[in-house]
Formats: structure tokens, C-alpha cells, sequence
């Protein structure tokens, strides 16, 4: 049976995954810096609005400034990802980024909550090596590595996202508030984006036709941000980081069903792998 964490966790993997969709449809129309910048921006509107019709206490002020500072380093890891696939190294960004993600919250995790159990350890190498493979998309994109210095900003991303997994996870550790740490964390992300556009001198016009795309991932953005905060609450914090970072699953599927792209035989097993690492984590 499912604990409320895996199912949260799940969920924010399949919701993060389709915003990443959205996302990807939103960036052939409007770049990729411009498009995070408005899902971020869209996003915190929303919150903001959801704490005005369901106010929640305002958490201590190192809460909002360690939300603050996660959100910043998250950006930092997008700003860096769309960077070093700009420089075509999508092809090595895209895995080891996600793996470093999912990997460093599972270290910090075994020092500060304990080491899992040897079923959860084995659920742990069999979702990493899920993120592995569902990342390395067909033959033309696997990992091509010619010097260790190509590694520096796909490493440097990964450092970025989890970092954000394990901040926000003591943004919110022993508080109530839910809302507050996800504005905190949006509004230090959204001010370091419209610097970054604003520095790149790339405007911030949005054509009619790209508005759906670009509200449908601010939204659902904001969605994986809140089940990764549920599954955080209810479980551990390298569970809860570790199936969340399985968003590329999702990602894949639905590339799959809208745009006819096919999924190569190593991303089918690392969905299958991934499923394998959610029955574990739930034995």
C-alpha cells in the first residue's frame, strides 16, 4: 500500500513532468529564459492569491529567507541547464543534472534522518538509474563525453536543483505555513529571472497564441512544487526528492501521446525501473 509521502511524491513527478512539457511547448515559442520567467511569475500570482482567500500563519523569517535563498539556487540550475544546452551539451545536461538532483538529497538525507532501509537503499539505485536512462532520450542524444570539463555545468545545475530540494525541505521543516515558503522561494527565483532577461536584452513580449502554454506551466510548476511539499511532510526527505525527480517519465509519455516523438528502448526501461523503485519504496 502506498504511505502518503510515495503518493505525493508521485504525484509531484507526474505534475512537474507535464509543466516541464508545457514548458518545452512554451519555450519553442518564446526562448527559454523568457519562458521560465513567466511560469515563475505566473506561479507566485497564483500563490499569492491562494493565500489571500486561504490565509495560513506567516512562518519565522529564516524560513522565508532559506525558501528564499533555495528558490534563487533552483534558477541558478535552470539558468545554467537551458546555458550548457544552448552549447549543445543537452545530450550529457540533461542526465546529470537530473541524477546529481536526485542524488545529493539522498546524502544529505542518510546523515541527518538516518540511513533507509536496505529495501529503500535498493529503491534509491534502481530510481537513480530510472532518472539516468529516461533523460538520455534516443541514440543521437546519449551521453557523449570528450573532456571532464563538459561535466562543470550540467554538475553545477544538478547542484542548483538539489540544493532547491533540500532547502525547501528545511524551509518547511516544523512549520505549519505551506504557501509562504513556495512565495518566498518563487518571488528570490522570479527577481533573479527578470535580471537575467533583462541582462540578455531579449524583451519580455509574449505572442496571443503562447499564453495557454506558458499559464499551463506556471501552473502546474507550482503544483509539483506543493506535493513535493506534501510528500516532504509526510516521509523522508531523500524519498520524497528522489520520486519527485522522476518528472522526466512524465515528460516522455506525454511527448509520446501529443507530438508522436518515440521513446527509445532505454527510456522504456527506465520507466520501468522507476516503477520497480515505487514498489520498493512501498514494501
Amino acid at each position: 500500500m502506498l504511505s502518503l509521502s510515495i503518493f505525493y511524491g508521485i504525484l509531484s513527478a507526474l505534475v512537474w513532468g507535464a509543466g516541464d512539457f508545457a514548458g518545452g511547448l512554451a519555450t519553442r515559442k518564446l526562448g527559454a529564459y523568457r519562458a521560465v520567467f513567466y511560469a515563475d511569475l505566473i506561479g507566485l500570482l497564483a500563490l499569492i492569491a491562494v493565500v489571500i482567500f486561504f490565509p495560513e500563519p506567516l512562518p519565522p523569517l529564516s524560513s522565508l529567507l532559506i525558501a528564499g535563498l533555495g528558490g534563487m539556487l533552483g534558477s541558478v540550475g535552470l539558468i545554467t541547464l537551458y546555458y550548457s544546452m544552448a552549447k549543445g551539451q543537452m545530450s550529457i545536461a540533461a542526465p546529470v543534472s537530473a541524477l546529481f538532483a536526485a542524488a545529493l538529497p539522498v546524502l544529505v538525507s542518510a546523515f541527518t534522518e538516518g540511513l533507509p532501509t536496505l529495501v529503500q537503499f535498493i529503491g534509491f539505485g534502481l530510481a537513480l538509474s530510472a532518472v539516468w536512462l529516461i533523460s538520455q532520450g534516443d541514440a543521437s542524444h546519449r551521453l557523449h563525453l570528450e573532456r571532464l570539463s563538459d561535466l562543470r555545468l550540467p554538475l553545477l545545475a544538478g547542484l542548483g536543483f538539489g540544493s532547491y530540494f533540500i532547502l525547501i525541505h528545511y524551509a518547511t521543516d516544523g512549520i505549519t505555513s505551506t504557501f509562504y515558503p513556495m512565495i518566498a522561494s518563487r518571488t528570490a527565483g522570479t527577481i533573479m529571472l527578470f535580471g537575467f532577461v533583462l541582462a540578455l536584452r531579449q524583451g519580455f513580449g509574449v505572442p496571443r497564441e503562447a499564453w495557454g502554454v506558458v499559464f499551463a506551466n506556471g501552473m502546474l510548476d507550482v503544483g509539483g512544487n506543493f506535493f513535493y511539499l506534501l510528500a516532504l511532510r509526510t516521509g523522508r526527505l531523500d524519498i520524497s526528492a528522489i520520486l519527485s525527480s522522476l518528472y522526466p517519465g512524465a515528460t516522455v509519455i506525454l511527448a509520446w501521446v501529443f507530438l508522436k516523438e518515440k521513446i527509445s528502448r532505454s527510456q522504456w526501461m527506465g520507466i520501468l525501473l522507476a516503477l520497480a523503485a515505487i514498489a520498493l519504496f512501498s514494501s
